[in-house]
């Protein structure tokens, strides 16, 4: 089986914490309006190649074209390069309540993508979420009275993760002695590193109401970061056979590691927008030793001779088109949430 592409299910645990950096202090949002989008920020000619991944698993008929429609703005250009400035369409991402969203399932949305939580804090959530709503399911499939998914937005402070297939060879250095918190979790996969510039996606689904297949899961969380990159961004990215995340050319910008138990699946996807790839260079990510990584601002700006970009609007594009990919391609009625009630 490929690395970083093992799916588990298993009990939920408490993360074993193995060092702990000092604390940074989060308090939960709401959702905020889109920042204005420099139409500047990149130039009107920008090449960026990307290999187009074959031998993918299909979508279902009515997941594959979920996102295709409200994508008014969207910038069209010839396949593996990308063109013209960021796309404006972002600016109708915000999410819309279930009155406008008529039969879709409800999803709280807690915003704090421009906050830095720490990483114990925000499996504590999930794992809250997680065991209340287990219990709304029950074991056998016909009793199902969980009405409502979750969506976490949010940044951590630099931190490793070690999943269930980790192997101890994929680190550059004693894990009892790391340069940074480092923690074992009941995802699935190898190592990876999390840290500020890197938007996090916490999505609490309840398969029963998608499809019940954790591969297609995988597939899909792929296929909405590729969608949001191309929209947003006007990048093309792909998918790379027999591996797990989105890669642009031979490096990797988003990782995903999922757990499932009752159908409820958790932990997500994480993409590097603005993310210092230094850290990266102290491990084996995903255990992948023959591709890098990358990042959203290192890609435009390669294209773009080196110019300055704003880190925190490069964040805020990112999170209003991952989130209206999510949203359509899910289905999903997002309801802005003020703060998380545990």
């Amino acid at each position: 089986m490929p690395l970083c592409r093992a799916i588990r299910f298993a009990p939920i645990q408490s993360p074993r914490r193995l060092r702990r950096a000092p604390a940074h202090k989060s308090s939960p949002r709401g959702l905020g309006s889109a920042p204005a989008i420099l139409e500047s920020m990149v130039p009107a000619a920008m090449g960026v190649s990307a290999p187009f991944c074959h031998g993918v698993l299909p979508f279902p008929a009515a997941a594959r074209g979920s996102s295709a429609r409200s994508r008014g703005g969207r910038l069209g250009l010839a396949e593996g390069c990308c063109t013209g400035p960021v796309a404006a369409a972002v600016t109708d991402a915000a999410p819309v309540t279930g009155a406008a969203r008529l039969g879709r399932r409800r999803c709280e949305l807690f915003d704090l993508h421009r906050q830095i939580v720490p990483y114990v804090d925000s499996w504590g959530w999930q794992k809250s979420i997680v065991e209340r709503r287990k219990a709304l399911v029950g074991i056998d499939t016909d009793t199902d009275e969980d009405h409502s998914d979750t969506l976490i937005a949010l940044q951590h402070p630099p931190v490793y993760t070690l999943g269930n297939g980790n192997d101890e060879k994929f680190l550059n250095f004693n894990i009892e002695d790391s340069p940074i918190e480092i923690h074992r979790i009941d995802r699935a996969g190898q190592v990876t590193y999390h840290g500020p510039g890197q938007l996090v996606l916490y999505p609490i689904i309840n398969l029963r109401y998608q499809t019940k297949d954790l591969v297609w899961y995988q597939r899909s969380l792929e296929e909405l970061i590729i969608r949001a990159l191309q929209s947003a961004f006007s990048i093309k990215a792909s998918r790379i056979e027999g591996l797990t995340g989105v890669w642009v050319g031979e490096q990797k910008v988003a990782a995903i590691g999922i757990m499932c138990a009752r159908w409820i699946v958790y932990h997500g996807l994480a993409l590097n927008v603005t993310t210092d790839l230094t850290p990266f260079q102290h491990i084996v990510p995903c255990g992948i030793k023959s591709r890098g990584v990358g990042s959203i601002k290192q890609i435009l700006q390669k294209a773009s001779s080196g110019r300055e970009l704003n880190d925190a609007e490069l964040m805020d594009i990112a999170y209003e088109s991952l989130i209206k990919e999510f949203a359509e391609f899910f289905q999903l009625s997002l309801e802005p949430s003020p703060d998380l009630h545990l």
